[in-house]
């Protein structure tokens, strides 16, 4: 479970994300927010944040799987760059895809909560892609991690990456240049922090009820049988 780094990290990601951005071949114009201070969790493990609260409309639009009025709404921030995510939906997400998304028992959300300026890239290109195509470039970018996060060359690995997926080299830039795109990433991730306590990655909110960490296919199906009954 990866946590943030909070002292004077705004300045340090400022200057990183201009970093990858010079790296991408890209001009500062258009590229300075901050990433801003996390503040401390209002919600522990196991406690739980009102569904309506959860559900209330973000800076961007929900990207939602499964039908609307399944029983059970999982609602999952994550980090592109963050392992124990990637893991997560090498593990245990196909098995909440097959059994339970596909099945009509479980909403599946997946929200922005980027631990550092590259993750916040990585989510840039998939919402560029479009809502149609997020899920998969999101299912891409964790696939490969490793190939492109924990690289010498992160930027350019992960414009390799992305061609596949059909982004070319100017469409790559130009996401990244998306000022607008870059603060509702940051706001979704900030009003998480703020509203709902979450500090880390991947956090799970079940039906409102707060889990923190990786969950194994065996933990996911004990949290979610007693919610099916009936």
């Amino acid at each position: 479970m990866r946590s943030p780094n909070k002292s004077p990290a705004s300045l340090k990601s400022r200057r990183k994300f201009l970093e990858i951005a010079a790296a991408a071949g890209l001009t500062a114009a258009g590229i300075f927010a901050a990433v801003a201070d996390l503040r401390e969790p209002a919600l522990a493990q196991g406690a739980s944040a009102p569904v309506d609260q959860l559900m209330a409309g973000e800076a961007l639009p929900d990207v939602v799987l499964g039908k609307s009025d399944a029983p059970v709404t999982i609602v999952e921030y994550a980090s592109m760059t963050c392992s124990h995510c990637a893991a997560f939906h090498a593990t245990t997400y196909p098995e909440l895809k097959r059994k339970y998304i596909d099945a009509g028992k479980v909403r599946f959300i997946l929200r922005e909560f980027p631990l550092d300026p590259l993750a916040t890239a990585g989510f840039m290109l998939a919402r560029c892609a479009g809502d149609d195509k997020r899920t998969a470039i999101v299912d891409l970018l964790f696939a490969q991690q490793k190939n492109w996060a924990f690289t010498e060359k992160p930027v350019e690995s992960l414009a390799n990456l992305v061609k596949q997926a059909g982004v070319t080299q100017e469409a790559f830039e130009a996401c990244l240049k998306n000022q607008d795109l870059y603060d509702k990433i940051n706001k979704v991730r900030d009003h998480a922090a703020e509203k709902f306590g979450v500090n880390a990655t991947p956090t799970f909110f079940i039906n409102g009820k707060k889990q923190t960490g990786e969950v194994t296919p065996e933990a996911l199906d004990k949290l979610l049988e007693p919610l099916l009954k009936g």
